[in-house]
């Protein structure tokens, strides 16, 4: 069992009157935020900030010489990143003011609720985090390096794009706050998610979960557990996905169908950091990272009603958008060979050697399934050759339905023209196919000619045609 604390940077309270120190720490205890330093005086909370990063300050402003507001002018001109909550018996308009314009974060008058004070504590909390976070993005931008390399060896790319997202990952990956993971199905979603959690050095476990067609009772089971009793076939406490996750990430992909009541369970969790084990009335605290993911447009899903605007917008505080496999075609070779040498390990085979045409080939292909069909066709490919030199027949069988048709190809010819002047003749619209099937086709002759539904030597025929009057025009 994990014993992290929350926040990862230390709450400072400087009070001079121990019993009020005592309280606020036990308010804040009760709601889980238990990571807490205590100061009487001024002098001893300044050593405190040589020893420690502070992460937030409450301070009462009412305190022997050199007093709360020189402390507050100190730390503002010291640490500006840090935000201080001021803490005074004073309900002047004035003494507030003055305590803002040093750079208070916010102003509360003794007496104060519990839950007042903590909602303004968590706020601070998240300014802090979010000024933390926009300083390391602006690192990331300035370095173009990756400094976590090892984290991100799963993902095979060479992509500018996709290492434009690591850095992005290795910037927000000491947050606590929710990151929301985009991208078609087979695009590696689960990747990034376990490259953010084995960057941001959480000392706790990475569990993840689908949590597609589950139901509300399934999903509060899963993730919350339940206490003996709770249902017919409970006969002993089980522990849910949320406590085994303690100080670590809890990775919750396809949540695009969870139902209302799921949605109201996942929000109070992420806003909260509560929940409740089913039969139990008594509140859990938990600091897991909560990162989700889906193939499905939550924007939409949103603006249709079918997704809590509140939840949505918890849920994009950091977003990630991974690319599809035809938007990073330059990774195609790197991941053939990757694909080949697994495959291979994996079936005790000798290494296959792909044919120079294969990747010619893939290029033309969309891969609606993306790197996971990529690596399907490999190793089916993979299990069935027998010679040296790797088949094209699995690959042409796997995706030769599906390949571009010339009418997506020719589109500049196939729209509405405004009068007769503008519309091709037949041997114009043929050449401008020929050209474009062998342009996608990086001039491999099969695969254009696959591309056109002719043979080879059809379309050896037409290019050895557009040749000739070629040279006829230019002798002219």
């Amino acid at each position: 069992m994990s014993t992290s604390t929350f926040p990862i940077l230390p709450i400072l309270l400087v009070d001079d009157e121990s019993h009020i120190l005592e309280l606020f720490e036990m308010a804040l205890r009760s709601d889980g935020i238990d990571n807490v330093l205590l100061c009487r005086n001024v002098e001893h909370a300044l050593k405190l900030f040589s020893e420690w990063e502070i992460g937030v300050v409450l301070l009462d402003l009412l305190m022997p010489p050199p007093g709360g507001e020189n402390l507050l002018e100190r730390i503002s001109l010291e640490h500006p990143e840090v935000p201080v909550v001021v803490i005074t018996a004073l309900n002047d308009v004035r003494t507030a003011v003055r305590c803002v314009r040093a750079g208070a974060f916010d102003y509360l008058v003794k007496p104060i609720e519990e839950e007042r004070l903590c909602a303004v504590v968590r706020r601070a909390i998240e300014m802090r985090q979010l000024r933390n976070e926009v300083a390391q993005l602006s690192r990331r931008v300035l370095n173009d390096t990756i400094e976590n390399p090892r984290a991100f060896e799963k993902i095979i790319t060479v992509n500018r794009k996709m290492h434009s997202l690591f850095k992005y990952v290795e910037a927000i990956a000491p947050s606590p706050q929710p990151v929301f993971i985009s991208g078609e199905t087979g695009v590696g979603k689960e990747l990034f998610a376990r490259a953010l959690h084995d960057c941001s050095a959480r000392s706790g476990e990475f569990i993840s979960v689908n949590v597609a067609g589950l139901d509300d009772s399934l999903f509060a089971d899963t993730l919350f557990g339940h206490k003996k009793g709770a249902f017919t076939s409970a006969f002993e406490d089980a522990k849910g996905l949320v406590e085994r996750a303690a100080g670590g990430t809890l990775f919750l992909d396809e949540i695009g169908d969870l139902s209302p009541q799921s949605q109201v369970k996942l929000l109070r969790l992420i806003q909260e950091r509560e929940y409740y084990l089913l039969g139990s009335t008594h509140v859990r605290h938990t600091d897991a990272r909560i990162v989700v993911a889906t193939h499905a447009d939550i924007h939409r899903k949103k603006e249709s009603g079918e997704l809590r605007h509140d939840l949505y917008y918890r849920l994009i505080t950091h977003s990630i958008h991974v690319p599809p496999l035809r938007e990073r075609r330059d990774d195609l070779a790197l991941l053939l060979e990757h694909f080949l040498a697994k495959t291979a390990l994996a079936l005790n085979k000798k290494k296959p050697t792909p044919p120079a045409e294969l990747l010619d080939l893939l290029r033309v292909y969309d891969f609606p399934g993306n790197v996971r069909e990529l690596e399907s066709m490999v190793f089916d490919a993979v299990s069935r050759h027998t010679t040296k030199m790797l088949s094209m027949h699995v690959f042409k069988e796997r995706i030769g339905l599906a390949l571009p048709m010339g009418r997506d190809v020719a589109s500049p010819f196939l729209c509405e023209f405004e009068s007769a002047s503008d519309f091709p003749t037949l041997k114009e619209a043929s050449d401008f196919l020929v050209r474009e099937a062998m342009r996608l086709g990086n001039n491999n002759q099969s695969i254009a000619a696959q591309l056109l539904g002719i043979t080879r030597s059809a379309l050896n025929q037409r290019l050895n045609r557009q040749r000739t009057e070629l040279d006829a025009f230019e002798d002219v």
